[in-house]
């Protein structure tokens, strides 16, 4: 039995994310954590909410809150909508938990003591009309780089280039739009990312496996212009985890919190050992997974995140804890993603363009969006959606495949020969060779599978419904049950006993669809089909089953485009 631990990189905590966010991160985290715990391993899998910084703060002003306030309700929904979408997080914690304070502060003090924080007075730009110092992003003007006017003072999203606030042609406070902005000195952490440059990019070339786009992105940050940079770790606010040098006072730096970007990627961490104290359970419980001195040297550790999400998880992350000195388990495996584009063009939260996750769960049940999104997981290249697709994909996968199958049997079989597995009969040439040829399709979905090629395991999983499907039109028990009925019911045996087994290999991407054909195969038995021919006589004759109600229902014209038209434009 392995050892996995995962995490998906975390939501951020200002609304309710759209389906681009849910595929880039969590979902196919969650598909792994099903799939390895179908196959007896042992998973620790967290997510959470990323709750600090400005962001935070102004949504809670929008909504009339304190930001505390805020941010635990926003919590609460973002759990719920999880829950929906049946991500099967062991723990959905919180960046702003007390471990997660103790822990943040607990790592800038050992960077402290290893030499690799420095104390620089910068200058800021403040905004009079604000009251308030402005984060970098939160400064927009005039690229210098490439003239693109709504450039952010972090980073221009047209041309990429990184900037400094000061940088920016005409610059103007987002909050507010105000020009009255004066640069005023400040004093800041930073974390010294080049002393660790070399070490980081031995750590990086080590990872031989890992996707080109994790890499090619690592290597940029890594080597493009002036190369990796220190970072700032702070930030002039008032949410966020106030910086301290481990349980001691930092001198300098009253009233400054730490940087969300550096606090967020330890709440991995930290929700581990709130799994723990949720459960009642030891420290030793939670450090096993994460302490190479405690347990994790036995640990496979992957990450899930959307392209965007890299260069912090390869570089400031690692930082961190190399850092550290200490024997904490770095990631072995990081699966990046490309973007998920939206009916033509972009999914937009600003805009309210493109389905949001709740509005997703109010129109279908999350089997259906979850198997589109992951048999369209943009691996290779960004990936679009469209409602035309989505219909399609829909219609004749899950209806007429997957759906159509467990109906035609289940009806058949008790029409035929009522409502328990018919005992006549022994499997003949094409029971065999669907024995057969099952079992050599299912050796490669483990492969995809173990791989996290997401989109080859989902059309292997497609294939292996279809042929299901084939061996029912040539073996035609309706037929055959006219001329001999012996061996139409064992025809009917293995059917039967292959939705057992078609439950088990899709439940890591339709749960409950999954369950729902389980159940109606009067089955609790989840085993992993290991011996496909042992597998499919698990169930046996004389064993109860009933009729499931229609696992999937098609998508009409209709509904599709009365869709398409509600989710063009702006969000209630």
């Amino acid at each position: 039995m392995a050892r996995i631990l995962i995490t998906s990189a975390i939501p951020y905590i200002n609304g309710i994310k759209h389906l681009g966010n849910l595929v880039g991160s969590q979902l196919p985290a969650d598909l792994f954590a099903r799939y390895n715990r179908a196959r007896g391993n042992e998973v620790m899998f967290i997510c959470a909410t990323d709750e600090h910084g400005t962001p935070a703060e102004l949504a809670a002003a929008k909504a009339g809150k304190q930001v505390e306030q805020y941010c635990a309700e926003m919590h609460e929904v973002q759990a719920e909508i999880a829950r929906g979408f049946r991500l099967s997080f062991d723990h959905f914690g919180r960046s702003s938990s007390q471990r997660n304070h103790r822990l943040t502060q607990h790592f800038a003090g050992k960077l402290a003591e290893n030499g690799l924080i420095a104390e620089v007075s910068e200058k800021q730009v403040y905004s009079i009309d604000d009251g308030r110092f402005l984060p970098d992003r939160y400064i927009t003007g005039t690229c210098p780089n490439c003239g693109y006017e709504a450039a952010r003072g972090d980073q221009c999203e047209n041309c990429t280039k990184q900037l400094d606030p000061t940088d920016l042609i005409n610059p103007r406070s987002s909050i507010s739009g105000s020009t009255n902005l004066e640069v005023r000195e400040t004093k800041h952490l930073y974390l010294k990312q080049r002393a660790l440059r070399d070490k980081l990019e031995a750590w990086i070339d080590s990872k031989t496996d890992w996707p080109i786009l994790t890499t090619s992105i690592a290597k940029k940050w890594l080597n493009d212009g002036d190369g990796l940079q220190d970072r700032g770790i702070t930030r002039d606010l008032y949410w966020g985890i106030p910086v301290k040098k481990g349980d001691a006072p930092w001198p300098g730096m009253e009233g400054k919190v730490f940087y969300v970007w550096f606090d967020a990627p330890i709440e991995y961490i930290a929700g581990t050992a709130e799994w723990a104290d949720a459960h009642g359970k030891q420290d030793a419980d939670w450090e096993r997974w994460w302490r190479t001195d405690k347990g994790a040297e036995d640990v496979t550790y992957y990450q899930f995140m959307g392209k965007d999400n890299v260069p912090f998880h390869t570089l400031s992350f690692p930082a961190t804890i190399l850092g550290s000195g200490e024997p904490w388990k770095m990631v072995d495996y990081l699966k990046s993603f490309n973007y998920l584009n939206y009916d033509g063009g972009q999914f937009s939260t600003s805009q309210g363009r493109g389905v949001f996750m709740d509005q997703a769960l109010s129109i279908l049940p999350a089997d259906y969006w979850r198997w589109w999104l992951l048999s369209h997981a943009p691996e290779s290249a960004d990936s679009e959606f469209t409602w035309e697709n989505f219909q399609a994909s829909v219609n004749k996968d899950l209806a007429d495949v997957l759906g159509n199958l467990v109906s035609r049997v289940t009806k058949f079989a008790k029409s035929k020969f009522g409502d328990v597995i018919p005992a006549g009969g022994t499997f003949g040439p094409q029971e065999t060779a669907l024995i057969a040829d099952l079992a050599a399709r299912i050796r490669d979905y483990e492969g995809y599978m173990a791989a996290m090629e997401v989109r080859k395991a989902a059309s292997e999983l497609r294939a292996i419904w279809v042929i299901g499907n084939e061996y029912l039109q040539s073996a035609a028990p309706w037929s055959v049950v006219k001329t001999d009925p012996e061996q139409a019911q064992a025809m009917i045996r293995l059917s039967l006993n292959l939705i057992r087994v078609y439950a088990i290999l899709s439940q890591p991407f339709i749960p409950d669809a999954a369950q729902a054909m389980m159940a109606a195969m009067g089955s609790n038995d989840w085993g992993w089909p290991e011996d496909v021919s042992a597998a499919m006589r698990t169930l046996p004759a004389g064993h109860a089953f009933t009729v499931p109600e229609n696992l999937f229902r098609k998508i009409t014209d209709e509904e599709r485009a009365d869709w398409q038209q509600k989710f063009s434009g702006v969000r209630a």
